[in-house]
């Protein structure tokens, strides 16, 4: 995985707005970013409600992609 992926297999919801707000924010010049969440529901939520609060551009994955977001504009 690169740099610009952050995988979020073994996190805890608690530490999720934290981290994804990092993320982002650390790596905005390296548009676009991954987010992995799995196949989790509530995961895939608490991170687009991060990306909506910073007015992310993005799109969720479906088919193959499901649980994965791509950031492309902070």
């Amino acid at each position: 995985m690169s740099s610009h992926t952050l995988d979020l297999h073994g996190f805890r919801h608690h530490e999720v707005d934290i981290t994804v707000e990092n993320f982002i924010f650390l790596n905005q010049e390296e548009m676009p970013l991954t987010i992995v969440c799995g196949n989790s529901n509530k995961m895939i939520n608490l991170v687009k409600e991060v990306l909506d609060r910073t007015n992310s551009e993005y799109k969720e994955g479906f088919g193959n992609e499901y649980g994965n977001i791509k950031i492309y504009k902070l």
